[in-house]
């Protein structure tokens, strides 16, 4: 239950949302963060799309995403509707809607004109493709999402058939990054008064937030970037190895040299893998006696001993649960995240209180009073700061970026993209695991992730490093961390202690199980976590239960990323009101789960006897089909009748005979996957071609869209490509192009500037081993 104490951050703001189907997940994550959202259904503009799976009748996607929400009809073409329509837009500071591009509900709203008559009004304006592009009108669906973001060039076994992600992921993730966005420019607005128009595309959300090709990947690409990485399932197989045990499966981390030796002594120090060369990550990579050894050791013992005796090693390992199993799991009993609820008369299902922890309590809305709370209406600590003339919304904001991995690298990113001054604090005795190769070398994975960020090297394992470290704090507004398990506390960098030194700090943890319940000290990865949720149990071929097909995709991070930076920005609005900061912690195991709600749901209310009544409506065709070509496919994703029928004739195929899966893949194969998806969204069928991560940037609608940029980085051997634009508004300019630093790269610049030191005094402190800069400038000092 909630305590009474606890302050919502959004409390006050007003939000009207227009929107339907699936994207009315926004909406969700902006009223569990406390804001007063209405859903507003306007004749002749909004549609009633659901989202389902279908239970009783009831759109059980929907039922979540609208749960406690009033909703008020009007009628805009009659005098009383409109005035009731501009009295209530008087009245809001968000509103959302995904008004068909080209359709009559588009032009009636007409959001343009809103924008003058409200000029302090965010809107955010979801389509499926952008409204600036040739591509306005394409149809998207979950797999042509999934296809035209390159995830499904990396999602099955190479060779057979791509397969498609359990869950409508490129929505959820979508939803993620347009609320970041959304309310970053709303925190601008609380200090400037002008509001803006975000023209907000799910494929691109969904590309730049699910398993981005040109963002930040993982510890096991070894700093390859995921566009040059070629699939070799083997080597795949090994990055977050999954092992055959005597009661199903495990899967475990072994990336790290501290790791490998904790699973090389687990093993008995076997003689036949004891050659430092085993220490390397490329060599156990290619090493099929390695896993087959594995698999010999771990045959006849059950996954709660392995889990256990790896963790006991500081050898990351989890059980591969089943959905089931992981919803009864004690964990997340114990943390309460799961609440039973009535989603309509008689429907009673247990969905997620909500995905954040704030200030120690669920950021929920089944735990908000939905009281006329005041509206937010100025920005008086941020009022003051300067701005640097970048039109960006987030000028004038410093950051502390204690992160590591994605996680860590995408939090701070949004950040600094955004106009913040992000500050990394790092040191070589504990890098972050981006960085690979030598000291004074850039790799693609790393320049992605931390652009736009300045570096300096500081030892926290020191009193002084730490005092500096503190000395920093209070000079930030936000400080992101996602370590393992106490070691916030062990540096002294937990919010406990940085808010006796700013009172004004916003901190956000990130870990894999939250900061409480009986997993709450396990090490984990985003693999280990996608398998101890069911996810990964759930990303398998039909009627193969033990194709695994995640291994290579970075989920939930870059996601879990963007739920920090949410609740960040929350709670900078809340500043705002109340002048003090906050804490938030965000579990990725929660974040991910979240994802699967309406089908948690929906499987529980099955089970008490409740019908689904959807099955029938999506009979296909729905799926992915061979194109002309080696290695070829698109998704086809024939939504109702109306599709069907523009199927028909775009293959010409008569109205007799069967329009069935032999018919689409004898007429795909005929063509190529890029002519044939032209030829069916022509048609307003949703199609998309499975595209690899490095034709992305040459697609024309990713360069209308400016989502790519290439960079010669000063530290690079080669030109690397890394994302560019993140939001798409009429204020905000194109991010910065700051380059990623080497670690250290701005110490002696970032302590005279912020921590007020002189070069005599940063030089002892280098000497001390407190301070720390690169072996090039180094030497260049001396």
């Amino acid at each position: 239950m909630p305590d009474a104490a606890y302050d919502p951050p959004l409390r006050g703001t007003r939000i009207l949302d227009l929107t339907s189907g699936p994207m009315t997940a926004v909406g969700r994550l902006f009223a569990d963060l406390g804001a007063h959202v209405t859903v507003l259904r306007l004749d002749g503009v909004t549609d009633d799309e659901a989202a389902g799976p279908c239970i009783d009748g009831v759109p059980i996607q929907t039922a979540i995403n609208r749960h406690g929400m009033a909703t008020i009809e009007l009628d805009p073409a009659t005098e009383p509707g409109r005035r009731r329509f501009e009295d209530l837009l008087a009245d809001t500071d968000i509103l959302i809607e995904n008004t068909p591009p080209g359709s009559p509900g588009e032009a009636a709203l007409a959001v343009r004109d809103l924008r003058t008559r409200h000029a302090s009004l965010v809107i955010l304006s979801i389509s499926d493709f952008g409204r600036d592009t040739d591509y306005r009108t394409w149809q998207g669906t979950g797999p042509v999402f999934h296809a035209l973001s390159s995830e499904l060039s990396r999602s099955g076994i190479p060779g057979r058939e791509p397969l498609i992600p359990p869950a409508e992921l490129p929505y959820q993730v979508a939803a993620a990054q347009a609320a970041v966005m959304t309310l970053a420019v709303y925190l601008d607005r609380l200090r400037t008064s002008e509001g803006d128009l975000i023209d907000f595309s799910v494929l691109e959300g969904a590309m730049q937030t699910l398993d981005p090709p040109f963002g930040s990947a993982g510890s096991a690409s070894a700093g390859v970037a995921v566009s040059a990485q070629q699939r070799d399932w083997n080597a795949e197989q090994m990055r977050y190895p999954i092992i055959a045990c005597r009661d199903g499966h495990v899967r475990i981390c072994i990336l790290s040299k501290r790791q490998w030796r904790g699973m090389f002594t687990w093993m008995g120090s076997p003689e036949e893998f004891a050659d430092p060369s085993y220490d390397k990550l490329g060599k156990r990579f290619r090493s099929p006696d390695l896993i087959a050894a594995i698999n010999r050791f771990c045959a006849d013992k059950t996954r709660a001993e392995l889990e256990a005796q790896g963790q006991a090693r500081g050898v990351p390992t989890a059980a591969v649960l089943t959905l089931s199993e992981a919803l009864n799991a004690e964990h997340f009993a114990a943390r309460g995240f799961f609440r039973d609820v009535e989603l309509a008369p008689g429907v009673v299902a247990p969905i997620p209180v909500g995905v954040s922890e704030i200030d120690g309590c669920r950021a929920s809305a089944l735990d908000v009073s939905r009281s006329d709370a005041p509206r937010p209406a100025a920005a008086p600590l941020l009022a003051g700061r300067r701005r640097h003339g970048q039109g960006l919304p987030l000028e004038g904001l410093r950051v502390l970026d204690l992160g590591v991995i994605v996680v860590g690298a995408d939090s701070a990113r949004l950040f600094g993209d955004l106009g913040a001054d992000v500050v990394k604090i790092e040191h070589s005795a504990h890098p972050d695991g981006l960085r690979v190769g030598k000291p004074t070398s850039m790799t693609q994975p790393f320049a992605a992730g931390h652009r736009n960020k300045r570096s300096i090297g500081i030892d926290m394992r020191t009193d002084e490093g730490r005092e500096l470290a503190h000395r920093l704090v209070k000079v930030s507004d936000v400080v992101l961390t996602n370590y393992k398990p106490g070691v916030a506390e062990a540096l002294g960098m937990d919010y406990a202690t940085l808010r006796r030194i700013n009172p004004h700090i916003v901190v956000v943890d990130s870990s894999a199980f939250g900061p409480t319940g009986p997993w709450a000290d396990r090490l984990g990865y985003g693999p280990l976590v996608r398998a101890a949720v069911g996810f990964t149990n759930l990303w398998v071929y039909p009627d193969e239960p033990e194709t695994f097909c995640d291994t290579v995709t970075v989920y939930p991070d870059h996601v879990a990323a963007r739920i920090g930076a949410l609740n960040a920005l929350a709670l900078l609005v809340r500043r705002e009101r109340t002048g003090a900061g906050g804490s938030v912690s965000i579990s990725q195991a929660e974040v991910m789960l979240s994802h699967l709600a309406a089908d948690i749901a929906a499987d529980a209310l099955q089970r008490a006897g409740h019908t689904r009544s959807d099955e029938a409506e999506r009979d296909g065709p729905w799926g992915l089909f061979p194109a002309a070509g080696e290695g070829a496919w698109i998704a086809i994703t024939a939504r109702d009748d109306a599709d069907r029928r523009a199927l028909r004739e775009v293959m010409g195929i008569a109205e007799a005979a069967p329009l069935d899966a032999e018919a689409v893949r004898a007429w795909t194969l005929r063509h190529s996957r890029v002519g044939a998806m032209d030829l069916l969204q022509a048609a307003g069928v949703p199609a998309g071609a499975v595209l690899h991560a490095d034709e992305l940037p040459r697609w024309s609608l990713y360069e209308q869209r400016r989502s790519f940029r290439d960079e010669l980085h000063p530290h690079g051997a080669v030109p690397f490509t890394i994302e560019n634009v993140q939001i798409h508004c009429d204020h905000v300019a194109d991010p910065p192009l700051g380059q990623a630093p080497l670690l250290g790269e701005q110490t002696a610049e970032i302590a005279a500037e912020l921590l007020g030191l002189d070069p005599a005094q940063i030089d002892a402190l280098h000497e001390r081993g407190v301070l720390e800069t690169p072996e090039s400038e180094a030497a260049a000092r001396v």
